[in-house]
């Protein structure tokens, strides 16, 4: 495949698992960039989370991390499960993230699950989850999704909320 980092694009994406227009950005927009952009090498994605929206968020975001660290295809499985099922997390409340969670990548994955959430639950996370929110607020990220485009290095502009793929290969010139 292409060379790492030799896209002519690159997106910096500040999302949030708990945002509604994440989760259609994410199941509407991303595979299409993925299939067309991403896979012959024309386009990163780098993704920051940013938990700002529904409480459910944070929880969940700490055990994004916790998961990366375990395993990065873990961290995508899970990543698209709380994008995928958002309305049954955002109705069982912040409360039941972790448990719901730990069934999750026990069930789908090979990562400890035990081990993972209780490392999210306990806090050891707290710090990472700081730094993409620090980072997304002095970038300028008022709401999710936040989309910072670049080419070729430089820093073209952003977008925030409901964007069209049209939108993102206009701004690029892809």
């Amino acid at each position: 495949g292409p060379e790492p980092g030799s896209a002519r694009g690159t997106i910096v994406v500040f999302e949030d698992p708990s945002c509604p227009l994440c989760g259609k950005f994410e199941r509407e927009i991303v595979p299409r960039l993925r299939s067309n952009l991403v896979d012959p090498g024309d386009l990163s994605i780098v993704v920051r989370s940013y938990p700002v929206v529904y409480a459910w968020g944070k929880p969940a975001t700490r055990a994004l991390e916790a998961t990366f660290d375990a395993d990065a295809a873990a961290f995508w499985q899970l990543h698209g499960h709380y994008f995928a099922e958002q309305s049954a997390f955002r109705s069982a409340g912040a409360d039941a993230v972790y448990g719901r969670t730990e069934t999750f990548l026990d069930a789908e994955t090979d990562v400890d699950a035990a081990a993972v959430v209780g490392a999210a639950r306990d806090g050891e996370y707290d710090a990472a989850v700081q730094t993409d929110l620090d980072a997304g607020s002095a970038a300028g990220a008022r709401a999710t999704p936040a989309l910072f485009y670049f080419r070729d290095g430089r820093y073209l502009t952003r977008t925030t909320g409901s964007i069209s793929y049209a939108t993102i290969t206009s701004i690029l010139q892809l």
